[in-house]
């Protein structure tokens, strides 16, 4: 056997183990959960930048979108398919731009209404109804500001935390939008800072979400790390890691 026989042999011994590993890891997060860190304030105080939520695959079923890297073949629709439910914390890629991921809540199903009238959701003709819990100081910007925070409770009974500015805000009045058959509409709960379905794909927008995008229910914070603080700045790990968000549910 030649010298160089032996090394591309020693070689493939090496790289074996570790191809098997990376199928192992790429099968588990195209089938049943995928994690991702949430950058964006836009899901306040459900969500904070910084955290670390894991998707499940299997909530919905499986779309062209379910691969990390974009093994799927190109299809619509999805394979053994379940229907969101409102309220549900969702992962997903962008419509108008698929190399983007997103994560809203899913107020509206195929068919429902929707609108925005005085900073107040309405759903089908109906007031969500939405009970203030004091307020809170937060980041908006790059500047501290007060935000109200509300129980709303959407009509089959299902309850989650949003913020609000007080005053009026750019999309507290919107018209009414119907939600097209096999497509969500998604906001998210700090309403003041979030780029969600109000504002149409046209205008750069989220707009109305395919089911083919969706890619897995946001059902647990794996952990959480305020980005603020750099990795390399060991005395203020401590701070920065929030324990008590660790192996959390998403409501």
């Amino acid at each position: 056997m030649s010298g160089w026989t032996r090394v591309l042999n020693g070689w493939l011994r090496e790289a074996a183990p570790m191809a098997v590993t990376l199928g192992l890891v790429l099968t588990v997060q195209t089938v049943a959960a995928q994690p991702f860190t949430v950058p964006t304030a836009s899901m306040v105080p459900t969500i904070l930048v910084g955290d670390e939520v894991v998707a499940s695959k299997f909530a919905y079923g499986w779309g062209k979108y379910s691969s990390p890297i974009g093994l799927m073949p190109d299809f619509s629709g999805r394979i053994l398919d379940r229907l969101p439910e409102r309220g549900d914390v969702i992962v997903f890629q962008l419509p108008r731009d698929p190399s983007i991921t997103y994560v809203k809540r899913v107020i509206g199903l195929p068919g429902d209404r929707i609108r925005m009238a005085g900073g107040q959701l309405y759903l089908n003709d109906q007031l969500v109804p939405r009970r203030a819990e004091g307020t809170v100081t937060a980041d908006f910007h790059g500047r501290d500001q007060v935000f109200v925070k509300y129980v709303e409770s959407l009509p089959d009974g299902r309850s989650h935390v949003i913020q609000k500015l007080p005053g009026p805000q750019p999309l507290d009045e919107t018209p009414e939008f119907t939600v097209p058959a096999r497509h969500y509409f998604m906001m998210g709960d700090n309403r003041d800072d979030s780029l969600d379905s109000r504002v149409p794909a046209s205008a750069g927008g989220v707009g109305f979400v395919p089911e083919e995008n969706l890619i897995g229910r946001a059902d647990v914070l794996l952990y959480s790390r305020n980005p603020e603080v750099a990795w390399w700045d060991v005395a203020h790990w401590r701070r920065a890691l929030r324990g008590q968000r660790t192996l959390s549910w998403i409501e």
